[in-house]
């Protein structure tokens, strides 16, 4: 006994099935957030625009360029004088350095480098509004998808209910048959209906599993990954529509991006009319020239050169005419702020339009969702009276298969209003911008 007793210590955690971790909504979240592919491009853009902004002080700098170039010669000369003399010589060779360093400085520009700052400024705020954007996107998306699961679960649960009660009334109809007392088509139909329910839980597994790799897609997980969920949709039933609506071109994000679009074509328009003003430069040079001749046939030329200069000086550019081009490229950003403005103003009217259909869908299946936690009371009352009078036969397996379609319709109704509030209850607090704050 004491060997078997060992054995038994010894495997017996091998015999306990292994429970899958519960993954919370939050670890969904906090997952999605540093894996999702695209908060991930939403941000490396945001870090784009944060990079130029790193570097925009550049505007204001002089730019220094350097150059320098080395030549070496190899000539043949032949010369002749008035007074006859003659000089062919053939192999000289020299050789040119030159270097200089070039500094421009632009002064005044029409205050273009400042609208340049402004708008590279604006970007990157736009960039941070994207992120929370797609963040807010995401979020949505997870909670949607996390609570579908839970959806298939409690649908799973309901289907095991229906199974406990066709397991009952299979061995109500075997007793009843075995005495003499019922009809073998009673039992045959009870065996029928169990079946058809073990094979929907075997369908919902596999739905579980499949809304589960959407999940996994949107945290960016292995697909495979295997882990269980909660067993209950909770909800926010005290959603004010006059809440969400107040103040909501603040908090959407999408309104705000929108918004920032109208600013920045604004500095687009100062950055085009900056071409009507003259440019003002400052310039500054230093020049480094060596020559160095082998050979010389004039008397005159020098067997070595150098010269070094530095100069400076101003610059003036006026424009006075460029076939009316900047006066087209004014009006094109003046229309482009326009239509960002429109763009605004009909995303704004779109969203006051979901949120107002939102609210009334919210409204709806919590009505809904209170008259099935009522029916389903009452249906799980009916199956278990219509059990008991099929189980003393006052009553036929048709009224006990009647009560059973309604709990079974009654269990879907719930769960699916559920979800659909939940679904709704979303929706809500993501046009309002505060599903991530």
């Amino acid at each position: 006994m004491r060997k078997y007793s060992l054995i038994l210590v010894l495997f017996f955690p091998l015999l306990v099935p292994a429970q899958q971790n519960i993954l919370t909504l939050e670890e969904a979240i906090g997952t999605a957030l540093q894996n999702n592919y695209n908060i991930l491009m939403a941000r490396n853009d945001s870090a784009s625009f944060s990079l130029d902004r790193s570097y925009v002080f550049a505007a204001f700098l002089p730019r220094l360029n350097g150059t320098a170039q080395k030549v070496w010669n190899t000539n043949a000369q032949k010369q002749e004088l008035p007074n006859g003399t003659k000089r062919d010589t053939s192999g000289i060779k020299s050789n040119n350095l030159q270097a200089s360093l070039n500094l421009n400085w632009t002064l005044f520009d029409g205050l273009r480098m400042f609208a340049t700052r402004d708008r590279i400024i604006e970007l990157e705020r736009l960039g941070g509004l994207n992120v929370k954007n797609q963040v807010v996107t995401t979020v949505a998306d997870i909670i949607n998808s996390y609570f579908n699961i839970v959806q298939a679960k409690l649908q799973l649960k309901a289907i095991d209910e229906q199974i406990s009660i066709n397991e009952e009334r299979v061995k109500l109809a075997d007793r009843k048959f075995s005495v003499g007392l019922g009809a073998k088509p009673e039992l045959l139909q009870a065996k029928v209906d169990l079946n058809a329910q073990r094979a929907a839980r075997l369908r919902q597994l596999t739905f579980i599993e499949q809304v589960k790799q959407q999940l996994n897609q949107l945290m960016a997980i292995d697909i495979k990954t295997s882990y269980d969920v909660i067993d209950s949709i909770p909800i926010n039933t005290g959603l004010q529509f006059g809440d969400l609506q107040n103040n909501i071109a603040n908090t959407n994000p999408s309104l705000l991006a929108a918004r920032k679009n109208i600013d920045i074509a604004n500095i687009v328009v100062r950055e085009r009319k900056a071409d009507y003003f003259p440019i003002l430069n400052f310039n500054s040079a230093y020049n480094f020239n060596r020559l160095e001749n082998k050979v010389v046939i004039n008397n005159f030329t020098p067997l070595f050169n150098r010269n070094l200069g530095f100069n400076y000086g101003f610059s003036v550019s006026v424009p006075l005419f460029n076939n009316f081009n900047t006066r087209r490229l004014v009006e094109q950003a003046k229309l482009d702020v326009r239509f960002q403005e429109l763009s605004f103003k009909n995303q704004l009217s779109l969203i006051d339009v979901a949120l107002s259909n939102a609210f009334k869908t919210y409204e709806l299946e919590k009505k809904s969702l209170a008259l099935e936690e009522e029916n389903i009371s009452l249906a799980r009352e009916n199956v278990t009276i219509a059990l008991e009078r099929f189980r003393q036969g006052v009553s036929t397996y048709l009224e006990l298969r009647e009560a059973q379609i309604s709990l079974e319709q009654a269990n879907s109704r719930l769960i699916a209003a559920r979800y659909n509030t939940k679904l709704a209850e979303t929706e809500l607090l993501r046009l309002k911008g505060e599903l991530v704050r």
